[in-house]
Parts: C-alpha cells; sequence; structure tokens
C-alpha cells in the first residue's frame, strides 16, 4: 500500500457514490427529473463531495504529519545509552535510518540503526494501512449521509456550489499565502544580509566579489557587495534581447494574423512556435559554436573587436528564444479584436495599414503588453544562454561587445554547492532575489499605467 494508491482509492469510492447516489435521486422519483430540485448530476456531485473531502483531509494529514510522528516514535524508542550518545546528532541519525530504509542493511554497521529502520519501515506501513482505513471508513460515512440527504426537495445543487464557492476560496488563499511566503522569505534573509552590508553599498557599488574569507587570517577574499554591474548586465542584455524579439515577434503576429493565407498561417504558426520548446541549452550551445564566431567575424570586418562571450550573442540568441512569446500572445490579442472594427475602418476608406495601425494594434494593446512583459520576465530569468553566451564576469559597461553576466546567473554560482546559509555571501543572493523580485513588479506596474493611458476601449 502506498500513499498514491490510498488518494485513487478514495477518487474511484468517490465515483462510485457519485453514480449510486445520483441514480437514487432518479429512482426517487421514479426517473422523472422535472420533480427533482436540482439536476440529477447535482445530487451525485454532493455524494462525490461528501465522499472525497473528508478523505482527502486524513489522506493530507498523513501526509503533513505522519512521517514526523513516526521519526519521533523511532528517535523516542532508540536505546537510552545509544541515544545519548548522539543526542546532539538526532537528525544525523534519522539520516542513517531512512538510508538503511531505502538502500538496505547493507550500507549500516551499527545494529541499533539497523533494528530502528526494520521498527521505521514497520511502523510508517502500518501508518498507510491506517490511513487507508481512515480514508475509506471516513468516505463511506460522507457515502451514507449523501444517501440519507437524497430526497427529491433536497437543494443539493445550493450546497454543492456552497463547497464549490469554499474550495475556489481557499484554492485563492493557498495562492496569496504562497507569494507572501516567498516574499517574506526573501525578505527576512535579505534584512539579514542587509545587516552585513549597507544597502547603498549594494545598490550603487561597482563592484561584485562575494567571496568571503572562510578564516579570520585568509587575505583576498573579504567580499564585495556591489550590485551595479549584475544590474547593468540584465538590463543590457534584456533590452538586447527584446530589440530582436519585439519587432520581429509583433511584425510576425501581425503578418499572421492580417496578411496570411489560411494554408500560410497553418504552416507558419507551429513552425515558430517550435522556437518556444527548444531547451535553453541548445541555445546556449548555438550561441558558444555559431552565433558568437560569427559575429565576432562580422565584427573583425567592420573593425570592432566583439568578445568571445559577449552581451551581444547572448542577447541576440535570447532574443530568437523569446520571438514566439511575443508573436504568438501578439497573435491572440490581434485575432480577439473584433472584425467589426476592421470592417468598419476599411468601409470607411481606410488602408490595410491604417486600419492596423490606428484601430487593430490599440484594440489590441493590452494583450500585447501583456506579451512583451512576459517576453521581458523570461529575459530576465534566462541563465543558461548567459552562462553560454556572456560569461559569469560582472563587468559595468554598456558597451554590448564585451562580456558580462547578469542576476540570476550570479544567484545560480552564489548557491551552488554546499553553502552556509548564515554566511554574507549566501544572503546575498536572497538580496539579489528580493531586488529582481521589486524591479518586476515595478515594470508591471509601470506597464500597467501605459495600458490604463493609451488602451482604446470599443463598444
Amino acid at each position: 500500500m502506498t500513499t498514491s494508491a490510498v488518494f485513487v482509492i478514495s477518487v474511484i469510492i468517490a465515483l462510485i457514490a457519485f453514480t449510486n447516489v445520483r441514480q437514487r435521486a432518479l429512482i426517487s422519483v421514479e426517473g422523472d427529473p422535472s420533480h427533482l430540485h436540482s439536476l440529477p448530476r447535482h445530487y451525485g456531485y454532493y455524494a462525490a463531495t461528501c465522499v472525497f473531502l473528508p478523505a482527502l483531509f486524513v489522506f493530507l494529514a498523513w501526509l503533513i504529519f505522519g512521517k514526523n510522528v513516526v521519526e519521533g516514535l523511532i528517535i523516542s524508542g532508540l536505546p537510552e545509552d545509544f541515544f545519548n550518545q548522539h543526542q546532539q546528532q538526532a537528525q544525523l541519525l534519522m539520516n542513517r535510518i531512512r538510508l538503511v530504509v531505502e538502500n538496505g542493511p547493507a550500507t549500516e554497521t551499527s545494529s541499533e540503526i539497523i533494528e530502528a529502520a526494520n521498527q521505521f519501515h514497520t511502523l510508517y506501513t502500518k501508518g498507510i494501512w491506517a490511513t487507508f482505513i481512515l480514508s475509506v471508513a471516513v468516505g463511506c460515512a460522507g457515502w451514507y449521509y449523501a444517501l440519507t440527504r437524497t430526497k427529491p426537495s433536497f437543494r443539493a445543487r445550493n450546497i454543492f456550489e456552497q463547497y464549490l464557492s469554499i474550495a475556489l476560496i481557499i484554492s485563492s488563499v493557498i495562492a496569496i499565502m504562497a507569494t507572501l511566503g516567498i516574499v517574506l522569505s526573501l525578505l527576512f534573509e535579505s534584512v539579514r544580509f542587509f545587516q552585513e552590508v549597507p544597502i547603498t553599498d549594494f545598490l550603487l557599488g561597482t563592484k561584485w566579489s562575494p567571496q568571503t574569507a572562510i578564516r579570520a587570517d585568509q587575505v583576498a577574499s573579504s567580499g564585495a557587495f556591489g550590485a551595479l554591474p549584475l544590474f547593468a548586465g540584465t538590463i543590457l542584455i534584456t533590452v538586447l534581447a527584446m530589440l530582436v524579439a519585439g519587432p520581429i515577434g509583433l511584425f510576425s503576429a501581425i503578418y499572421l494574423t492580417q496578411y496570411a493565407s489560411v494554408r500560410t498561417r497553418k504552416i507558419a504558426k507551429p513552425t515558430l512556435e517550435i522556437l518556444a520548446g527548444i531547451p535553453t541549452v541548445v541555445y546556449g550551445f548555438f550561441a558558444a559554436l555559431t552565433i558568437s564566431p560569427l559575429f565576432r567575424e562580422i565584427g573583425e570586418v567592420f573593425g570592432f573587436d566583439i568578445a568571445s562571450e559577449s552581451a551581444l550573442v547572448a542577447g541576440f540568441v535570447m532574443g530568437i528564444m523569446i520571438i514566439p512569446f511575443v508573436s504568438s500572445l501578439s497573435d491572440d490579442a490581434i485575432t480577439a479584436v473584433p472584425n467589426s472594427l476592421k470592417e468598419g475602418s476599411m468601409a470607411l476608406g481606410a488602408t490595410p495599414s491604417e486600419t492596423i495601425t490606428k484601430v487593430i494594434l490599440p484594440a489590441a494593446l493590452p494583450g500585447i503588453t501583456g506579451a512583451f512583459l512576459l517576453a521581458v520576465s523570461r529575459a530576465i530569468g534566462e541563465t543558461m544562454i548567459v552562462v553560454m553566451a556572456a560569461g559569469m564576469q560582472p563587468n559595468l559597461t554598456a558597451n554590448p561587445f564585451e562580456a558580462v553576466t547578469t542576476v540570476t546567473v550570479q544567484i545560480v554560482a552564489t548557491l551552488t554547492g554546499d553553502q552556509e546559509f548564515d554566511s554574507t555571501k549566501t544572503l546575498s543572493a536572497f538580496a539579489l532575489g528580493l531586488t529582481l523580485f521589486v524591479m518586476t513588479m515595478l515594470l508591471n506596474v509601470v506597464a500597467l499605467r501605459i495600458v490604463r493611458k493609451y488602451r482604446e476601449v470599443y463598444e
């Protein structure tokens, strides 16, 4: 018996209850649903809810608390002298027990640990069976309760819709709480970082070297946390990417929606969207092995010195990668504009280009802006292409021919490997993440204001 089997069985019981109670409702009115207060399926929905919700509650309680309860019982059941010897390493003990459970006793030499692992397996199995029995029991109780209330006058639809409203509210609360949790986790760790490094040094400093000394006498590793080169590199690569993806994506959407034939659109649109399915590491190879040498040779022809790893290469390839985001979403926004607007404009004598620029694009502005925002967010968050095409060296420059790095790349570099989560170097990743979050939020606020100011509303 596994936890997934418990969940699947609960779902099956709920489906059986749905069918049974629905049929019982029809039988109660001799097959004439017009005598029921609600549709027959609403009685089935109500029964399925009565079965599934209590079973789900039991299932979630086991998932959240079950393992901790079993581990607590195992730790408390260890021999007293053995536990006293390792009292300061209870977590390590538990890890050794888990390893024996997962890989067998061959990996462990302590008989106490092996015995505890056997007890762990036994208790865990009993816990799952207890969860299964309790889930089935409360599910059947809910089924019986739904059957007793299945009468022609029972307002099944109203009560089911109340349950549905509660479920939607809970889903919204979970989404909001998850967002708050992410923000607060960033905020708390960032506050700890800013207690070590002044915020002005972080935002305005021009040197980023987060390596800190491990020993007190170690030199040349004092740490410098000026993030300005990282922000500059992020903005530079994002701007270059949008200069490629913005016009190409938008013009592609205009062509496919306004000028292309149906046959051309059916072929061109899926072909364009294939770009979105290519892994970013492939774009990285493409940038490093093809685009970078090509740009370097073109630069030599015109007398420019383009580095092997440069912001120009990363921005160009990233722009190709996010073309489908701009094109596909802009396509949807333009297609959603009512044909009556286009036909009215043409009837008044406007040319196709005038209709597109004066009528269709203003009407589709919110959707197009959303497409560009999504593309910008994708460009800001991209890491693999930057690592392979632009390098990892912080460099405060506006020259696209030089190597730069971005915030996300440095977050990955800072958190790679075994790190202490109370060191300034590790905490700097949270400060970078919080700053990136604030930048993205401000970008969204500005975009919303632009949309509200310039959007054309038609009735």
